[in-house]
């Protein structure tokens, strides 16, 4: 269109432009008109953070009839929409068991004491029905298909943190494993049932789950044993 008002061989027309004192005035919009020079200069569409005129970018790009720019601002807007969440469900219990460990430690060379100690094992069972949101929480706490894993909307973990006083090949010979949450650069051990539910909590949160129950005590939510969750 800028090309056609201001070929030599095509006479101008009094409408939408109207010569004065050498000078052309073209009855549109001015500051989008800022953004279709730059785009013209620099091959590439570069609006400010937060642009929020994308509608009358369009229609000015429509008018001058810049099919590149019209690309660039369909393929900006389609990156910018956010699909609406599906309907889903997240459910997390976790149940704690005490067990008295008896052990022998070595004292001396030639001395050994039997000593005990409590051991604190966690069952947690998971339930979720958004597959992302699944296997997210799958990579927080280190499991892959066929290690911990049921299948389906399910999976469990069980751990049992080592106490300081169980020596760690005595924790080994009993089968007792910890638990992980985290990447390799954040790896946190998960001591019980407050840090589970935590990071349950988050992996639900960047998710767009919202709480819906908590069980036994609504008001003491990480000393919970039962998380739910809804997304609408």
């Amino acid at each position: 269109m800028l090309g056609a008002m201001f070929r030599a061989d095509t006479p101008m027309s009094a409408n939408p432009t109207a010569q004065r004192g050498g000078y052309y005035f073209i009855d549109r919009d001015g500051k989008a008109f800022r953004h279709i020079l730059n785009f013209l200069r620099l091959g590439r569409l570069d609006l400010p953070r937060g642009y929020g005129e994308t509608s009358l970018l369009r229609a000015e790009a429509d008018f001058y009839q810049i099919q590149p720019l019209l690309d660039a601002l369909r393929e900006l807007e389609t990156s910018q929409v956010t699909p609406a969440p599906t309907a889903a469900l997240l459910h997390a219990d976790v149940d704690v068991s005490p067990r008295l460990v008896h052990f022998s430690a070595r004292r001396g060379p030639h001395h050994y004491e039997l000593s005990s100690v409590q051991v604190h094992t966690f069952l947690a069972n998971l339930f979720c029905t958004d597959p992302e949101c699944l296997s997210a929480l799958r990579a927080r706490f280190g499991v892959v298909n066929g290690d911990r894993a049921e299948g389906g909307p399910h999976f469990r973990l069980e751990w049992a943190p080592r106490p300081q006083e169980l020596p760690e090949v005595e924790y080994e010979r009993l089968g007792l494993q910890p638990l992980w949450a985290g990447g390799p650069e954040e790896r946190r051990e998960v001591a019980g049932t407050p840090s589970f539910l935590e990071e349950v909590l988050r992996v639900a949160l960047e998710h767009r789950f919202r709480l819906d129950s908590v069980f036994p005590d609504p008001e003491d939510l990480l000393n919970s044993r039962s998380l739910r969750f809804v997304r609408h």
